[in-house]
């Protein structure tokens, strides 16, 4: 879930993040990231439990969190750490509440700053156990220091990435809803764990913070490192041709396409299948041009017709405006700068999807 670095951060004070899981368990563990801090950051107490509403949580679900056996760790720069088994039962497609108590100041924090789900900041103290919401003043729709939850099952039928740009981390999307494709690909598979790898912003090929490393470069964190995965969707590639296109540096076609085979390759090697998704449709979008247009059904073209991925999902045809297929159909473009879906466009991406890419691969 990080993504770049904050420019302010805490000190004595805790933050409430509500998170989402796509399937059930009886325990779960969490992953906190310092990967993008400029010091070592101190936790001094986590606290999960079921989210009732806004900042408060249902009474009697709190379990206290602990690394090692203690209740505090601390991340130096660069780290990450996991957290021990919480005994918990967790329910499908189930918001949780994580609230983490920072004693000192942290400095600026590793974050994703644009979660589509709102996150609560307290007034001094350690409030991470507190059921009610009244010391938690400041909402902002960002995650801090939290990269992810591991739900322990007895069965799944596999793990699927969805590994993207802002289009897969939901931008533009009703805040606390839930509305990005993967959760609604999530809902068409309850049998699969589907994890949103998406970042705002993010290239294929280029790092360009506060954007993150590139695709290329996080492939390994983001997917292969991720447990017991058997799928990726890539959707990446706009944001190479529109800032290439236009603030360069220039990126062709065939570069992307050599991205794409890069990550074919890596994925193979451990096993994993990857599905690419085309290109979404981007005229009126800031850095649209017709040159760029071109590049993006290059891309497409070579996507569909390669024969390089283990299989295609259309997502340019899912949301294109059947009479003027160079944009979104209107139906889907309200607000998102001509580039981003809306709820309604998210989910007809996820219904795009042909389920049995994954229950043929098993």
């Amino acid at each position: 879930m990080s993504s770049g670095t904050s420019q302010t951060g805490f000190d004595d004070q805790t933050v409430r993040m509500v998170i989402h899981t796509t399937v059930g368990g009886d325990a779960l563990r969490l992953r906190f990231s310092n990967e993008y801090g400029t010091q070592p950051v101190t936790i001094g107490k986590v606290d999960v439990a079921v989210h009732q509403f806004s900042s408060t949580i249902v009474p009697g679900t709190d379990r206290v969190v602990t690394f090692g056996g203690v209740d505090s760790v601390t991340i130096p720069v660069g780290e990450e750490v996991l957290s021990d088994p919480v005994d918990m039962r967790v329910g499908q497609e189930r918001d949780l509440v994580v609230s983490a108590f920072f004693p000192q100041a942290t400095g600026p924090t590793s974050w994703h700053f644009e979660a589509e789900s709102t996150s609560y900041i307290s007034q001094p103290g350690d409030w991470s156990a507190e059921p009610g919401g009244s010391p938690y003043q400041t909402e902002i729709p960002s995650w801090f220091y939290l990269d992810g939850v591991d739900v322990s099952r007895a069965w799944v039928a596999g793990t699927i990435v969805a590994f993207g740009d802002s289009i897969t981390d939901g931008h533009y999307s009703t805040i606390d809803a839930n509305g990005r494709w993967p959760n609604w690909l999530a809902r068409r598979l309850p049998q699969y764990a589907v994890l949103d790898e998406g970042i705002g912003g993010n290239r294929l090929l280029t790092d360009a913070p506060p954007s993150g490393v590139s695709a290329l470069h996080r492939f390994a964190t983001d997917v292969l490192d991720q447990p017991g995965v058997s799928d990726v969707i890539v959707l990446l590639g706009i944001n190479d041709i529109g800032v290439g296109n236009t603030t360069g540096p220039y990126v062709s076609a065939a570069q992307i396409e050599d991205g794409y085979l890069t990550l074919i390759q890596e994925a193979h090697a451990h096993g994993i299948k990857i599905f690419g998704g085309t290109l979404t449709p981007f005229e009126g979008a800031s850095y649209y041009t017709a040159a760029g247009e071109a590049e993006r059904e290059a891309v497409n073209q070579w996507i569909r017709t390669s024969g390089a991925f283990d299989g295609v999902i259309d997502f340019d045809k899912a949301v294109r405006d059947p009479s003027d297929p160079l944009r979104l159909n209107p139906i889907y473009d309200t607000g998102g700068g001509h580039l981003h879906p809306n709820d309604l466009g998210y989910k007809a991406m996820a219904d795009a999807i042909n389920l049995q890419l994954f229950t043929n691969s098993r």
